[in-house]
């Protein structure tokens, strides 16, 4: 079964074709997304390189990430939707981060297309 937050990744990459050498300036950090439908179950992984070059996405784990967050996919739609405030979702278990905590405060949902298709 997709996840929802695929059709979510695809979005961003034009997103970050357009505006990665800002966004680039801004962040500088790596981020790995792991997505699973269900908590426990093997998640699908996306990298999102706001550090190197113009800044890409893609799917699997592609160097090393300054932070990974790890979500079940509703939660990951509800960020993007501005329906779940990534601080409370931190705070309630339902994103966990690994790495560095200041590297992950720079990635904010703003940085999330709000017209992907779910």
């Amino acid at each position: 079964m997709a996840l929802k937050s695929a059709a979510l990744f695809e979005k961003m990459d034009p997103f970050i074709k357009s505006q990665g050498a800002d966004l680039v300036k801004k962040i500088n950090a790596v981020y790995f997304f792991e997505v699973s439908k269900t908590k426990g179950e093997t998640p699908q992984v996306w990298t999102v390189d706001l550090k190197n070059g113009n800044g890409s996405i893609a799917k699997g784990k592609v160097g090393t990430a300054d932070a990974t967050f790890t979500m079940v996919d509703d939660d990951m739609i509800a960020m993007a939707q501005g329906k779940l405030n990534p601080q409370q979702a931190f705070m309630q278990g339902k994103m966990k981060i690994k790495g560095n905590m200041a590297a992950a405060t720079k990635f904010t949902p703003d940085l999330l297309p709000k017209d992907a298709k779910f």
